[in-house]
């Protein structure tokens, strides 16, 4: 989603990285790079102005002009002002006071409300928590059927009364199954409405008196841009929200909503959904979006991915191959499964330092295809092939080549790598079995240490 914003910024400090000495003109030629930059992703004009002013007011004291390092002091205070723009606030929802904690889902209509009230159902199971999910929709009966289909696709309990009982009757008689049954949450998702609606403003202030919830979630269409942080700042001013969730951020959004967010609403952006499945939601972290945007990764969120799809008895079994120097194709396989259960690459590349400039030198490198292509050709293998690829000779590799619908180059390219990873893994298993026996098994491997920052 910031990935334009990314590349301009990233230029700027090359620019930047080039000069010996920095002065007060190299700093206003790149605080113009700055300004460009920012404004072409959206972000709210007056909060540019602010942000360059306080960059400006820091860059050009004495003793940032005068470091050793000039480049390096612009981007830690654009990464400091970075951080103070997108708010300090937890991310996910608050701590509950009482159970069963009620979160009210609101927002104009279309942006997606009962998708995240199940995309967010889905989080908290797997935080360990026990949600309830109800609709206050009555105006239209369609938007309960669907909280009804997605909830029972993601395995989510759904409170259903009568059809007939109204908005308040239907969110307290959920709290009233939560408490009996020992749900901990309970996610309201309210009917779509505008801010200049007083009737159903007012609506929906009784129902926020009638069940006071400790979160008030405001569901924002992040390609609507600065339309949907003016919508998110009026209902702040009636309701008094507590955070927002930016929706659809896997599209065209350029990232400008999320930036603009606490300068504009005074409310944290909480949550983010960025796809179309039910996981694709995400807590809004801001000190590893600001890192995401300065090309530093955000390894925290690539391992937190990979726990999500890889077990620890998986991961101690193929730590255990390596180290016997015992990967095959198959192992290989089935962790190029693990890596599109992740999500999609482009997404994942943003996640390693370096690697969305890596990319783009080399974008045939890192695309869903590749995946696709490495997966035919293993496919195409016999059981044999994969675990001794040694015996595969040339009419095997024109065979596999013309089962996998790919060339004989491909098939070459895709073995000249299996075997470079299996030297590379050999050395590393070698150097981690030689420390051990110098440090009288003090130390562990290098595998063993990388898995332990892993987890």
């Amino acid at each position: 989603m910031f990935a334009s914003l990314s590349e301009r910024l990233q230029g700027v400090f090359a620019a930047v990285r080039r000069e010996s000495k920095l002065t007060p003109e190299t700093v206003e030629s790149a605080l113009r790079g700055i300004r460009i930059a920012l404004l072409e992703a959206d972000v709210n004009f007056k909060v540019v102005g602010a942000f360059i002013d306080r960059v400006r007011d820091r860059a050009v004291d004495r003793s940032v002009l005068e470091s050793l390092t000039p480049a390096q002091q612009v981007v830690a205070i654009v990464r400091d002002e970075l951080r103070t723009l997108l708010g300090s606030g937890s991310p996910g929802l608050s701590k509950a006071q009482q159970l069963p904690q009620v979160v009210l889902l609101l927002g104009l209509q279309g942006a997606g409300k009962t998708t995240t009230t199940v995309k967010l159902a889905r989080w908290l199971r797997a935080q360990g928590r026990h949600p309830l999910v109800v609709s206050t929709d009555v105006r239209r009966p369609a938007a309960i059927e669907q909280l009804a289909a997605l909830s029972g696709d993601a395995g989510i309990r759904v409170h259903e009364p009568d059809p007939q009982v109204g908005a308040v009757d239907r969110a307290q008689g959920a709290i009233e199954m939560a408490s009996s049954l020992g749900f901990d949450v309970v996610l309201v998702d309210t009917a779509g409405r505008s801010h200049v609606n007083d009737e159903l403003m007012g609506e929906l202030e009784g129902l926020k008196a009638s069940i006071a919830p400790s979160d008030l979630l405001y569901v924002a269409d992040a390609m609507t841009g600065q339309d949907a942080i003016k919508s998110a700042g009026e209902f702040n001013r009636r309701l008094g929200i507590t955070g927002v969730v930016l929706t659809k951020m896997d599209g065209d959004a350029r990232g400008g909503a999320a930036l603009s967010v606490v300068s504009v609403v005074g409310a944290p952006v909480s949550f983010v959904g960025d796809g179309e499945r039910l996981e694709d939601l995400q807590p809004f972290h801001p000190d590893r979006i600001v890192s995401r945007i300065l090309g530093m990764g955000d390894v925290l969120s690539l391992v937190e991915k990979t726990e999500q799809v890889v077990s620890q008895e998986d991961a101690t079994r193929l730590k255990g191959k390596l180290q016997r120097n015992e990967f095959t194709l198959e192992d290989m396989r089935e962790q190029l499964g693990a890596v599109k259960r992740m999500g999609p690459l482009d997404r994942l590349v943003d996640l390693l330092p370096g690697m969305r400039q890596l990319a783009s030198h080399a974008p045939g490198e890192f695309d869903a295809g590749g995946l696709v292509r490495t997966t035919a050709i293993i496919d195409s293998m016999t059981v044999r092939e994969r675990r001794r690829c040694q015996v595969i000779d040339g009419s095997r590799r024109r065979r596999i080549a013309r089962g996998s619908g790919t060339t004989v180059q491909d098939v070459n390219r895709l073995l000249k790598q299996f075997m470079e990873m299996r030297r590379m893994l050999r050395a590393v298993g070698t150097t981690s079995k030689s420390r051990k026996k110098k440090k009288g098994g003090r130390r562990r491997g290098a595998l063993d240490s990388l898995w332990l920052q892993a987890r």
